[in-house]
């Protein structure tokens, strides 16, 4: 384990508040730290916070929960039950980016002047908004304004609304909307690849293969095959561009980088608005002309709607978690502190699982790459205690998803010579996918877990139906692996030898 001093974040930059988290001023110090802790995403999607206009950037990435690409493990010897594939969560296309032109003149924040920035993120709202004042060096005057959402309600779906307005003159206005392959293409930034073995593999060789491609009007429809795993993938990225003064829109439609660029004269006060709204779709099995098609028909629903309806739809559906999940703490002269942390971590459980349907939650949610995106022990230790007493609908889900497992485990079971089921330390798709033979042969505390957390979830809810449907064949399947696999000693004891314990 890499040790690191705890570096408190200034106050003066991020001040405590109760129910948001707020940067008051840009700083490149807290670039990295920012994308992590601003980031959304709502257990199915997840979207880094990094700036709309796509710079300056450390990790940029948009992330499907299961969506991976397998990869051969190069042991230098042979040794007993070891896993033969890695696994690793990809990045998705990312569709947030808008960069800003005026006057030909980028906002780049680290080197522009700023006369007023603020970024927050709303615990309540489910959303991160940014609004500042830039100085361009001709002397322009430009508010900007942006808010970006990871919808809780339309699982597939993520969307930004980005407003320009010139103060005091007259200019031409450039905004570049992108949508870029990242796993296989470097960020503007050039971001460079990372030590920490927490962090994530680098995949070799490239990753996503563009199969289907179509434009219709603003609107983007892409579909992809990963090289090894098979899997599918459909993006879907439509505009609608809101301004009276003159403009007019460019395309261009690529596998690895799409644009839609939209040029316009900036008149004083009159805003010019684009509302980006994304649509991912991911498959073990079905087409990627066939994933896009999908995508279409989410976008010809929610850009009816448009990001208003949006906006309320996330506001209730957050309301449903806070009714049950808020906690209140009183401590002192650091209540707003010590309130804003509790609450913040609160609203990761939220944006993890809400919408994991079919899958389940990677070691660090959607925020990052962190542990290749594996599921491990944490969520039924640490995550369905939480849940089984506030959002139950959750616990089940994720539950039923280690069932999902059960054949996998079983196998795993047969190949270490044990008998029932034992289910991997490190997966995505079911298959142990740790390349440390001692904890990939011997963490067998994953059955003890799993067991543990329907045991907690059944008292809770008193859930006996769901014992009938999944719990109990889960319960027994693991039992028979700790009957098999410890023995009854002359003490009279039953004993288990050869194991790896949790943290």
């Amino acid at each position: 384990m890499l040790k690191r001093p705890l570096e408190q974040l200034p106050e003066h930059i991020f001040p405590p508040d109760p129910w948001r988290l707020v940067e008051q001023r840009f700083t490149e110090r807290f670039v990295d730290r920012g994308e992590t802790i601003f980031a959304l995403s709502n257990g199915y999607l997840g979207v880094r916070g990094t700036p709309e206009e796509g710079r300056p950037v450390r990790a940029p990435a948009t992330y499907i929960n299961g969506f991976h690409e397998t990869w051969p493990i190069i042991h230098p010897e042979e040794a007993f039950g070891i896993a033969r594939h890695g696994q690793t969560m990809v990045k998705v296309p990312e569709a947030t980016t808008l960069q800003l032109f005026v006057d030909d003149e980028p906002l780049h924040l680290p080197t522009a002047r700023l006369r007023r920035y603020s970024r927050v993120l709303d615990f309540r709202a489910g959303m991160l908004e940014r609004e500042l004042t830039w100085s361009t060096p001709g002397g322009r005057h430009v508010r900007v304004r942006s808010c970006r959402l990871v919808s809780l309600e339309h699982r597939h779906v993520v969307a930004v609304a980005y407003e320009v307005v010139l103060d005091d003159c007259s200019a031409p206005l450039v905004i570049r909307s992108e949508v870029r392959n990242l796993e296989d293409v470097a960020p503007a930034d050039g971001a460079g690849r990372r030590t920490d073995p927490r962090v994530g593999s680098e995949l070799p060789g490239r990753v996503l293969h563009c199969e289907a491609a179509e434009r219709d009007g603003e609107r983007l429809l892409l579909g992809y095959r990963t090289s090894n795993s098979g899997m599918t993938l459909g993006v879907g990225v439509d505009h609608v561009i809101e301004t009276d003064a003159p403009h007019r829109t460019e395309v261009s439609l690529d596998g690895d980088r799409s644009e839609v660029i939209v040029t316009a004269d900036g008149q004083p006060g009159v805003p010019v608005r684009i509302t980006k709204f994304a649509a991912y779709q991911s498959s073990r099995s079905a087409e990627p002309a066939e994933l896009a098609e999908r995508c279409r028909w989410t976008l010809d629903r929610v850009v009816r709607g448009g990001f208003g309806d949006l906006r309320k739809a996330q506001r209730a559906e957050l309301d449903l978690f806070w009714d049950r999940a808020d906690v209140r703490v009183e401590a002192g002269e650091r209540t707003d502190a010590v309130q804003q942390a509790v609450r913040w971590n609160l609203f990761q459980v939220a944006q993890a699982t809400w919408r994991a349907e079919g899958t389940g939650v990677p070691a660090k949610g959607l925020t990052g790459r962190g542990y290749e995106g594996h599921y491990f022990w944490d969520t039924e230790v640490y995550l369905l205690p939480v849940l089984s007493y506030t959002q139950p609908r959750i616990a089940r889900n994720l539950l039923r998803f280690r069932h999902s497992m059960l054949p996998k485990a079983r196998e795993r079971a047969r190949e270490l010579n044990q008998r029932g089921a034992m289910f991997p330390w490190r997966t995505i798709n079911g298959d142990e996918a740790s390349p440390y033979f001692q904890a990939g042969t011997a963490q067998y505390h994953l059955n003890a877990d799993i067991a543990y957390a329907i045991r907690r979830y059944v008292r809770a809810r008193g859930d006996l139906g769901f014992l009938v449907e999944v719990g109990a064949e889960l319960l027994v399947e693991t039992a028979r692996m700790w009957e098999d696999l410890g023995f009854y000693a002359a003490d009279g004891a039953f004993h288990i030898h050869g194991v790896t314990g949790p943290d």
